[in-house]
């Protein structure tokens, strides 16, 4: 079984190839704020940014991977990607937030893959 680090690239990876097919283009990956958070994957289409929160989980997980982003963890993404969008001139985009919900089997292998909106 491979370690969660790299099951978490895997999945990022996953995530970000599925929203580039659909006509986005990838900005940033793992962006960290030191006492604050991080984004796993930024992308852009026109105007939008799309800041994408990427949770994997064994398909036999009782918690989903959507469940896993806590009010805090929400709250610290959007601190984050406020900072973010100063930061790298990105102040008069709009933004929506995605979950990236990834399921795997026990070597790491993506079985399944939705993106769906978060507030």
């Amino acid at each position: 079984m491979k370690d969660t680090t790299e099951i978490g690239n895997i999945a990022e990876e996953a995530v970000t190839k599925v929203l580039m097919r659909k006509g986005l283009r990838l900005v940033a990956r793992n962006y960290s704020v030191p006492n604050c958070g991080e984004l796993d994957v930024v992308m852009k289409r026109g105007s939008i940014l799309y800041v994408v929160e990427v949770k994997s989980r064994l398909a036999s997980d009782w918690q989903t991977p959507i469940e896993a982003i806590a009010t805090g963890k929400r709250k610290k993404i959007l601190k984050t990607t406020r900072i973010f969008m100063c930061r790298e001139g990105f102040t008069e985009h709009d933004v929506i937030f995605l979950a990236g919900c990834v399921t795997h089997n026990r070597e790491g292998v993506v079985q399944k893959i939705e993106i769906v909106p978060f507030e």
